[in-house]
C-alpha cells in the first residue's frame, strides 16, 4: 500500500492499485445504472433535475480523472484535486440541467457540456501532475508533453479496448442466437450489465496501459513521428491556400457560410502538426533539418487563418447578433489567437529552435480552462448572451418584428430563450408591440423548429388583394 495513488512518481503500478481502479470502475457502473433509472422517473422539478445534472456529469467524469491520477499524484494532492473536480463538474453540470427548457425522463446534461469539461479535466490534471513532479507552480516543459501525450494514448486505447469488448459481446450474443439461446442478448442489453461493465473494462484497459508504459510512449513516438511528416503537406496547403487569396478575394469564402469553422479547424491541424514535429525540442539529431523548417511555416501559417475567421465571426455578428454558434466560435478564435501570436513568435525565435512555443502552450492551457468554465457557467453562456443580444435588436429596431427568429427562443435558446419568449407574448401597447405578441405567441405554439410558422393575421391582409377594391372584411381576416 506504500505507493497506492502515487506516492512515487513513475512508480510500478501495485497490485493495489490494480483493485483499486477495478473496485472504483465497478462502483461507477453501479452508480451509472441507478442514475439512469431515477432518470425515468425525474419529474418536473428543476432543482431535483440540477441535482441530477450534478451527479451525472461528476459520476461520468470524476471517476476517470480518478483513474488516471492513481499511480501519477500523492494521496494528499490526489484527495483535493478530485474534490475540486468533483464541486466544479457539478456545479456545471446542475446549472446545464437548470437551464434546460424541458425536464423529461430522457434528459441529461448536453454532450456538449460532457465533452468540454472532460477537456477541461485532462488539462488540469496534466497541469497539476507535471507541477507536482516537478515540486513547482510551472514544471519544465517535458513533463507536460510526456504526461499530456501518454495519457491521450491511454485514453484513446482504453475506449478501443471498450469497443472491441462490445464487438466480441455483440458477437457472442449472434452466435447464440443461432441455436435459438436468445438470453446472451438479453443479458447484455441490459442497463444493470452494460454500465458496469463498460465501466469495468475501461478501468482495466486504464491499468493495463499503466503497467505497459514503456509500449505506451513507443506508440506516441510512433504516433507523432508519422504526424509530424504530414506536416509538409498541410503546410503546402495552408500556404496555398493564402497566396491564392488575393487573387480571389474574401467574398466565396463568406458565400460558404461556415469559413470560420473550416479556418478554424485547419489553424487546429496546424497547432497539432507543429507539436508532432516539435515534440520536446531538439534532441538527439530530432527533428531532421526539414521538418524544422517546416514547422516554422506550420506555426506562421496559424496566426493569419485565425485572423481571417476572427474577422467573418465579427462580420457575422455584426450583421445578425450573436448566437451560441457564434459565441462559441468567438472563444475558438481567442484560443487561437493564443497560439497563432506564440507560435508565430517562435517561428521568428532567432535562438533555440521555436523555445516559445513551450510557454504558449503551458499559458493558452490555462487559457482554455478559464474559457471553458466561462462558456458553461452563467460568466459567458452563449444562450444568455445571444438572447439578451438578439431580444435587444428587436426591441432597438435592429430587426423588424416579421424578420426576428422567435423559434430560436423556443427551440434553441433553452430557459433563457423561453423566459424571454414569454415576455415578448405578453407585450402590450403598440402594433408593433402587439405584432411582436403575436409571433411569439405562435412560436410557443409551434411543435418543431422547422415547421412551417402560421401566417399572422397582420400578413394575412397584405398577400390577399380584393378584385375590384377594398379592404377584407375584419372577420375573414381573424380566421384560423
Amino acid at each position: 500500500m506504500s505507493l497506492m495513488f502515487g506516492d512515487l512518481e513513475g512508480a510500478e503500478p501495485s497490485r493495489e492499485e490494480a483493485l483499486a481502479r477495478i473496485g472504483l470502475g465497478f462502483a461507477q457502473g453501479l452508480v451509472l445504472y441507478g442514475l439512469s433509472e431515477w432518470a425515468k422517473h425525474l419529474g418536473d422539478n428543476r432543482w431535483v433535475a440540477a441535482l441530477f445534472g450534478a451527479l451525472a456529469v461528476a459520476a461520468v467524469l470524476i471517476p476517470v480523472a480518478a483513474q488516471g491520477a492513481i499511480n501519477r499524484l500523492k494521496r494528499l494532492t490526489l484527495t483535493r484535486w478530485l474534490i475540486a473536480a468533483g464541486a466544479t463538474v457539478a456545479l456545471l453540470g446542475a446549472y446545464d440541467s437548470w437551464c434546460a427548457e424541458k425536464i423529461g425522463s430522457d434528459h441529461f446534461p448536453s454532450a456538449l457540456l460532457f465533452v468540454n469539461a472532460a477537456v477541461g479535466l485532462f488539462i488540469t490534471h496534466q497541469l497539476i501532475a507535471a507541477a507536482q513532479a516537478d515540486r513547482r507552480w510551472f514544471a519544465d516543459y517535458h513533463r507536460y508533453f510526456d504526461g499530456a501525450w501518454k495519457d491521450g494514448v491511454r485514453l484513446v486505447l482504453a475506449v478501443l479496448f471498450v469497443a472491441a469488448l462490445w464487438i466480441l459481446l455483440g458477437l457472442g450474443a449472434a452466435l447464440f442466437h443461432l441455436i435459438g439461446i436468445k438470453l446472451i442478448g438479453d443479458i447484455i442489453g441490459k442497463p444493470w450489465f452494460a454500465f458496469p461493465a463498460t465501466t469495468t473494462f475501461f478501468a482495466i484497459a486504464i491499468h493495463i496501459t499503466d503497467v505497459r508504459a514503456g509500449l505506451v510512449r513507443g506508440i506516441r513516438t510512433v504516433a507523432l513521428t508519422l504526424l509530424s511528416w504530414l506536416s509538409p503537406v498541410m503546410a503546402l496547403i495552408g500556404a496555398g491556400f493564402l497566396a491564392a487569396l488575393p487573387f480571389t478575394g474574401l467574398a466565396p469564402l463568406w458565400a460558404t457560410k461556415s469559413a470560420a469553422g473550416i479556418l478554424l479547424s485547419a489553424a487546429a491541424a496546424l497547432i497539432v502538426l507543429t507539436n508532432a514535429a516539435y515534440q520536446e525540442g531538439e534532441e538527439n539529431a530530432y527533428p531532421p533539418l526539414a521538418l524544422k523548417w517546416t514547422a516554422r511555416l506550420t506555426a506562421l501559417l496559424i496566426l493569419p487563418l485565425v485572423v481571417i475567421a476572427a474577422y467573418g465571426v465579427a462580420l457575422r455578428i455584426g450583421q445578425y447578433g450573436l448566437t451560441p454558434e457564434r459565441i462559441l466560435a468567438t472563444a475558438c478564435v481567442l484560443v487561437g489567437l493564443c497560439y497563432g501570436v506564440g507560435y508565430a513568435v517562435a517561428a521568428c525565435w532567432p535562438k533555440t529552435w521555436m523555445t516559445p512555443l513551450e510557454r504558449t502552450n503551458i499559458a493558452t492551457a490555462h487559457v482554455v480552462i478559464a474559457v471553458l468554465l466561462a462558456l458553461f457557467s452563467p460568466i459567458a453562456d452563449p444562450s444568455r448572451l445571444s438572447v439578451g443580444d438578439q431580444v435587444h435588436r428587436l426591441e432597438a429596431g435592429k430587426v423588424a418584428p416579421d424578420k426576428f427568429d422567435y423559434r430560436f427562443l423556443r427551440f434553441e435558446a433553452h430557459r433563457y430563450g423561453t423566459n424571454a419568449l414569454a415576455r415578448l407574448a405578453a407585450r402590450k401597447g403598440s402594433a408593433r408591440d402587439l405584432d411582436i405578441a403575436a409571433r411569439a405567441k405562435a412560436a410557443q405554439k409551434a411543435d418543431n423548429r422547422y415547421d412551417a410558422p402560421p401566417v399572422p393575421q397582420v400578413d394575412r391582409a397584405k398577400i390577399m388583394a380584393v378584385v375590384g377594391g377594398g379592404d377584407l372584411p375584419a372577420t375573414f381576416i381573424g380566421q384560423d
